[in-house]
């Protein structure tokens, strides 16, 4: 790792706006959703004359408020089917509304079993509805607290972290998870939930529409002080989403002091980046930290100077955080994609290339990003053009390497001299490197066997629980895989809980992703 006292260059800032493009991606919204909200949010909290404090939170929480949205995905998937459209539908009902929320929630349903015969349908439509509130609850209650544990590994505060627990709450005391009403919710999240509630109306349903829509949502999930504020003067603060660049827009408006992160800061907050995109699918848990720590190793071995092999450790960490942007029902396909589909697939690269382009710093290593599955044949995506960078064709082999020995949805993991074989036909075919294939073959071989390292006091039953669940297995598979009972896995999952101090599975995955428990051995 870098030396703590060296300075990046990189602003706190960049990282964060960059990181709210993501979280744009993942909840099936236009890049800039939340610059643009932000922009409105800031506006609003200086008209209603809320302290330097509070509109350093409203600045924070606009950004970040879905960056825990990545948390137990999979369930909603397993139940609606396209989870970035749910979100996108989400985003417009008043969810205390039982009528809007049963007819959002039967459109979903009877598209995620639009495959099955009518009796499977109907099953699956009436189970549904049955576990539809619950499973809602438990997802809203893990991006919480992910988004808690995110936020302070950037180093935002505790009130910025105590804000993002709150970001489902409503005025009217019927939202999630805690039910806060009325003044009890902070001043910054409630300014937030009604610039996004503005700027997805405006959006959807025009401007013209966009009054009548919040008085209806006044006192019921919106402060009423804040409503009539911006009707009050609706044109002077719409032009906030005018603005010809909402990035440089929102990083003149970044809580002073604009001090650059140092390079070790700079390096966790990658880190941060990189767990934010695994967390999407149970599959690529940790994936990202095995990528960077391989290429870094084989850049090394290579013969790359210190500055490329920092820039390819970054780079591996950063390199799927487009996979986000790709609904979560294709990445857990077990079946064969369709053409579509594998479109789709394709984009992730683009996608990750765009998020990490507005930023001097983060758009040379968003370079490097967008090529990590370019070959050197030109058969790659999603250019198809040929690797000429060193710190690509490294990084394209490690990633390729690891993605083989991970499992995956559409298949079983391979082992680690499989993979070996399968990089080496791809380097004879012109598609790899041969000298990156051989650093990174010669890398992972000098990894050595797993240790079994034991945190927060976690008993050896208790590890393989948490590896487990990490992997997205429910408790009957986990029980079925460790020759246990479900209701003896849930006593080990407790007790594991109270030790690493979290509430949720999301939680726990993203505590065994910053622990190093989910490597390629245990995938």
């Amino acid at each position: 790792m870098s030396a703590p006292s060296s300075i990046s260059g990189v602003r706190r800032g960049e990282i964060i706006a960059a990181l709210s493009m993501a979280t744009d991606l993942a909840m099936g919204q236009p890049i800039e959703f939340a610059l643009r909200s932000c922009l409105l949010g800031m506006r609003l909290g200086e008209a209603l004359r809320l302290s330097a404090e509070e509109l350093a939170e409203i600045y924070y929480q606009a950004l970040l408020r879905y960056i825990g949205c990545n948390a137990e995905t999979y369930s909603l998937v397993a139940l609606f089917g396209d989870e970035l459209s749910l979100r996108r539908d989400f985003a417009l009902v008043d969810t205390a509304k039982a009528g809007e929320m049963a007819n959002m929630v039967l459109r979903h349903l009877r598209g995620a079993s639009a495959d099955g015969g009518a009796l499977e349908a109907a099953f699956a439509i009436a189970k549904g509805f049955l576990v539809a509130q619950r499973v809602s609850a438990d997802n809203i209650a893990a991006h919480c607290e992910a988004a808690g544990r995110l936020a302070e590994r950037l180093s935002l505060g505790p009130a910025v972290r105590r804000n993002l627990g709150q970001i489902y709450e409503r005025w009217d005391g019927r939202g999630l998870p805690s039910h806060l009403k009325g003044e009890a919710i902070a001043p910054a999240v409630r300014v937030v939930v009604f610039a996004h509630d503005v700027v997805v109306l405006r959006a959807a349903y025009g401007p013209m529409r966009v009054s009548d829509l919040l008085k209806k949502r006044r006192g019921r999930i919106c402060d009423p002080r804040i409503v009539d504020c911006f009707l009050a003067d609706q044109e002077r603060f719409v032009a906030a989403l005018d603005e010809d660049s909402s990035w440089d827009a929102a990083l003149a408006l970044e809580p002073l002091p604009h001090r650059p992160l140092s390079e070790a800061e700079f390096d966790e907050a990658c880190l941060a980046m990189a767990d934010f995109a695994d967390l999407k699918s149970p599959y690529t848990v940790g994936h990202s930290r095995n990528v960077s720590r391989l290429a870094a190793d084989a850049a090394a071995r290579a013969g790359l100077s210190a500055a490329d092999v920092a820039d390819v450790r970054r780079a591996g960490l950063l390199h799927d955080i487009g996979r986000v942007g790709i609904s979560t029902r294709i990445w857990l396909k077990a079946g064969r994609l369709t053409d579509r589909e594998r479109e789709q697939v394709r984009l992730h690269s683009y996608y990750g290339e765009r998020v990490l382009s507005r930023s001097p710093a983060l758009a040379r290593l968003g370079a490097i990003v967008a090529q990590h599955h370019e070959r050197q044949d030109g058969s790659g995506y999603h250019r198809g053009a040929r690797v000429t960078s060193p710190q690509v064709r490294v990084l394209a082999a490690a990633d390729a390497y690891c993605g083989k020995v991970e499992a995956r949805a559409h298949r079983r993991a391979l082992s680690a001299e499989d993979a070996a074989e399968a990089l080496k036909r791809e380097a004879r075919a012109g598609r790899l490197d041969a000298e990156a294939v051989a650093a990174v073959l010669a890398a992972a071989g000098h990894r050595g066997s797993p240790r079994r390292t034991m945190v927060a006091g976690l008993t050896e039953r208790e590890m393989d629980v948490l590896r487990a669940v990490a992997r997205g297995l429910s408790m009957k598979e986990i029980g079925r895989q460790l020759g246990i009972s479900p209701k003896t896995v849930d006593n080990h999952l407790q007790n594991l809980y109270g030790k690493i101090g979290v509430k949720t599975r999301g939680g726990a995955t993203l505590f065994a992703i910053e622990h190093g428990l989910v490597d390629m051995a245990s995938a």
